[in-house]
């Protein structure tokens, strides 16, 4: 697979909250990662509460748009505490200890994670699960949906009987 690193770190970025740094980097997440434009063009025109507003109405509303991958494959349930186990032996296995504010399975983490270390297991397992979330982001009509876009493009096909 070629390396997608910067797209996934700029991607990262985007879909984490739109605070002052975000908006000091978009002319870098412009520049570095074309396929993004569409949503850091968005961002750059719009007003800093009304990005930060919409945001939360996207990702803190609705899960029909969780950024959590392993809700997509669990739901609320005790499995999903496994997988969230699976998540954190996968970043120690490549020598990182996950210490952020969100849970293992936060979307910009996991694809920071890629970014750090190539590794695009957790992405391709969760794969059906980003393209449910890509078709809810793209239904409800957000620019964020073209940062999914550009992430899925990078990855392989959904597996025949994918659970995520």
């Amino acid at each position: 697979m070629p390396a997608f690193e910067v797209l996934y770190q700029a991607a990262a970025l985007c879909l984490t909250y739109p605070d002052d740094e975000f908006r000091a980097r978009l002319p870098l997440l412009r520049e570095a990662a074309p396929q993004l434009r569409e949503f850091t063009d968005h961002a750059a025109v719009t007003d800093a509460r009304e990005l930060a507003a919409h945001y939360v109405q996207v990702f803190d509303f609705d899960e029909r748009h969780s950024l959590y991958l392993s809700w997509w494959q669990d739901g609320d349930t005790r499995r999903r505490d496994m997988s969230l186990v699976r998540f954190e032996d996968l970043y120690r296995a490549h020598g990182l200890e996950f210490t952020g504010e969100e849970l293992p399975d936060f979307l910009p983490a996991v694809l920071e994670f890629a970014a750090r270390t190539g590794n695009t297991d957790l992405l391709t397992d969760h794969r059906a699960g980003l393209e449910r979330l890509r078709a809810g982001l793209t239904a409800f009509g957000t620019p964020y949906a073209c940062v999914l876009d550009a992430v899925c493009a990078t990855l392989p096909p959904v597996r025949t009987g994918a659970r995520s």
